[in-house]
């Protein structure tokens, strides 16, 4: 239902920017009984600024027909994977080291703070002089996703139960026993929030550096042909299949979180021999 009801905004925001237009169509079908123009406009809203839902749909259908699209899509969603799991797992172990040392922290949370605070467009441009441009996505979302995970991972370390640590240290617990027991039914939660959150911002950095630096293969890249040549269905059909792509691989790694957060309750619940 509310997808229902926002594709019928767009429908009525498509007819509004198309108004001119269905008003010409309207009188056409009144005087003459030609429904033609007035099915067009329907179907198609104003082309050029504010493409009407069906059309759109037309579009993207033409484009899933061809492997170059599928090519383009797959290749795209590997860079933003590729990137998002670098970012998930350097920004871990960085959250490790520097709850293990203070040190650490105080040198590393400057440099964090500043990837987290500076404009994407930025990183974008100082990587695409620094490193080959097929790469330049997948840096970025890595970038994007580290502050993230780091500090998600760092807030769940610190809130871990002290009781309990104190507890591991009276019973003789070894490090490895004490993080596997302790820490880290503590921090999951906050790593797969960490993971749920920074996915979506992979994939706005990930295009948006594709946009930019226009690898031959990428969405981004058929993103600006469409800006180019003003082919606004094109954009937005593009623009729906990163939104496609991102909720399904938002909705498969939702389950894969979920259940290494049950399975590990479980675990928990079980007891350690």
């Amino acid at each position: 239902m509310p997808l229902l009801f926002w594709l019928l905004v767009w429908e009525c925001a498509a007819l509004w920017a198309g108004r001119r237009s269905l008003l010409e169509a309207w009188t056409a079908w009144r005087q003459a009984g030609d429904a033609a123009g007035l099915l067009r406009c329907l179907w198609e809203g104003q082309t050029f600024v504010l493409p009407a839902p069906p059309r759109v749909a037309q579009e993207l259908l033409a484009l899933a027909g061809t492997a170059y699209f599928w090519r383009t899509a797959a290749i795209s969603l590997c860079r933003v994977f590729a990137g998002a799991a670098i970012g998930v797992a350097a920004g871990a172990a960085l959250a490790a080291g520097t709850a293990a040392a203070r040190w650490a922290r105080l040198l590393f949370a400057p440099a964090v703070k500043v990837v987290r605070a500076a404009p994407v467009a930025s990183f974008i441009i100082l990587v695409l002089l620094w490193a080959e441009r097929n790469w330049v996505p997948v840096i970025i979302a890595a970038l994007m996703v580290l502050p993230v995970v780091w500090g998600n991972v760092a807030q769940g370390v610190d809130a871990t139960d002290g009781g309990l640590l104190e507890l591991s240290r009276a019973y003789g617990f070894s490090r490895w026993r004490r993080v596997r027991l302790v820490y880290v039914p503590s921090v999951l939660p906050y790593f797969a929030a960490a993971c749920r959150t920074s996915l979506g911002l992979a994939w706005k950095a990930g295009v948006a550096a594709e946009v930019l630096c226009l690898p031959r293969l990428a969405i981004g890249t058929q993103v600006s042909n469409a800006k180019t040549y003003l082919d606004t269905p094109g954009l937005f059909a593009w623009t729906l299949t990163v939104l496609l792509l991102s909720f399904a691989l938002e909705r498969v790694l939702g389950g894969l979180l979920g259940r290494l957060e049950r399975g590990r309750g479980g675990s928990d619940c079980a007891g350690d021999p």
